[in-house]
């Protein structure tokens, strides 16, 4: 196995040392006898400095005719050179290349490819997502994804949430049933999963505080830079816990997200163009609360045409939000504008007791949730309400009649988040394959 990373060798770790290094060619140049070869792997680069009188003739040519994204071992000796990017480059003794590239198929995302981006995603480097993933942008995305996702598991886990799983196939709707995509299930109809919160609400009363991150799926053809059809979930609920106390764990959770992003990736954050005092900010301020007859206002004020009882499409959160420094919660919602489980607010019954975390600078909504219908009598009222059929809920409405008790939970859309805190443009930058109404390949 690979020993020494040359994240380790940028470091100053290894100074004067002679180190083997395995990699991929990033870029190369030079001449006859001397060569410049930019090694590259998961956690940066280096220059390695190839002479023939050093190597010989035959390691020589061989290393020289490498193409980029060749995979290659190198041994040599480190040197400290402030000239150099990253202030060290590695003085070449022997080498070999493990896995060429063929010139008639060089590889193809090349630097004017990258360029006619412009930091963004073109078709041509969409369909070579396999590809794109090596680049140096899109590995600086994932790594900060991971993080992401680490803070998370760590929210919840340092307050002895328990993880639990809950089925992708599923008889109905969490959501509007207009979102839903169906299976084909052994002579039935079945439907990917909107949401984990129907099966995690079964099992709230054994476990009382419990998560996932699992991915969702939404039949959406919306076509913005937040929006894809297959998209991870961050949801969580617990048992005794008001709509206030779910929005302390929203608040908490993102916040937790970005100080963890400050703490292992600034440097990354930086080289995206990210401002690290407003990742700060977010990770510091409280966040606001507005009720749902107040943004209306707003909005109508603003020139809007919204009316009161309508949800809040993304057109309508983008000017809501365009002044906000901070994440700010929308809470009390028309009863009209959500679905059955919301619970209705008892100190007014045309409100439900919910709340949507709106994100700053264009973003958007990162977070639904509140408090669920949790007796049994007012599930069944508000079921036949809407008109929902009753039997690809019975297992939902068991929970009520064995027990129910006040609770809440909410989700998290966790690549709106890492978009949002990392500055992307569009959503598909942070996943490693998007999915939406247009792409299912590579």
């Amino acid at each position: 196995m690979k020993s020494v990373f040359i994240g380790d060798v940028q470091s100053g770790a290894h100074d004067g040392a002679e180190v083997e290094l395995k990699g991929w060619v990033k870029r190369t140049r030079g001449n006859n006898n001397l060569r410049f070869v930019v090694l590259r792997d998961s956690t940066g680069s280096i220059q390695c400095v190839v002479k023939r009188d050093t190597v010989g003739d035959e390691v020589f040519a061989l290393l020289s005719e490498a193409l980029i994204e060749s995979s290659m071992i190198l041994k040599g000796t480190v040197k400290v050179d402030e000239r150099a990017d990253g202030g060290h480059e590695l003085a070449v003794l022997s080498g070999n290349v493990v896995g060429g590239v063929d010139p008639e198929r060089p590889f193809p995302i090349t630097e004017s490819a990258m360029v006619a981006a412009d930091g963004g995603e073109t078709e041509f480097l969409l369909d070579n997502r396999h590809l794109y993933l090596r680049t140096s942008r899109m590995t600086t995305m994932l790594q900060i994804r991971s993080s992401a996702f680490g803070a998370i598991h760590g929210y919840f886990r340092d307050l002895d949430f328990v993880e639990y799983q809950a089925p992708n196939f599923v008889a109905g709707a969490v959501e509007g049933g207009s979102t839903l995509f169906e299976v084909p299930y052994f002579g039935r109809t079945a439907y990917l999963t909107q949401s984990w919160q129907l099966y995690a609400e079964a099992a709230m009363p054994a476990l009382e505080r419990l998560y996932t991150v699992a991915p969702s799926f939404r039949a959406e053809k919306s076509r913005t830079r937040r929006h894809l059809t297959e998209f991870w979930h961050a949801e969580m609920e617990v048992a005794w816990a008001s709509n206030d106390e779910i929005m302390q764990h929203g608040e908490g959770v993102v916040r937790r997200i970005a100080a963890t992003l400050l703490e292992e990736r600034s440097d990354a954050l930086e080289s995206l163009g990210r401002d690290l005092n407003t990742v700060e900010r977010y990770a510091e301020s409280p966040y606001p609360r507005m009720r749902y007859d107040e943004a209306v206002e707003t909005l109508q004020g603003m020139g809007v045409d919204i009316e009161w009882g309508q949800d809040l499409d993304y057109s309508k959160e983008k000017v809501l939000t365009q002044d906000f420094d901070v994440p700010h919660f929308l809470t009390h919602y028309p009863k009209v504008a959500k679905p059955f489980y919301h619970r209705v607010d008892p100190d007014d019954d045309a409100y439900v007791l919910c709340h949507d975390l709106l994100a700053p600078e264009g973003y958007g909504e990162i977070i639904g949730g509140g408090e669920r219908t949790w007796s049994e009598e007012e599930i069944l009222a508000r079921i036949d309400e809407e008109g929902v059929p009753r039997e690809p809920y019975q297992f939902y409405i068991d929970t009520r009649a064995y027990g129910g008790v006040p609770h809440g939970g909410f989700g998290l859309g966790v690549d709106r988040v890492i978009a949002w805190l990392a500055g992307a443009d569009h959503i598909r930058e942070v996943i490693p394959f998007p999915r939406d109404s247009r792409r299912v390949t590579p």
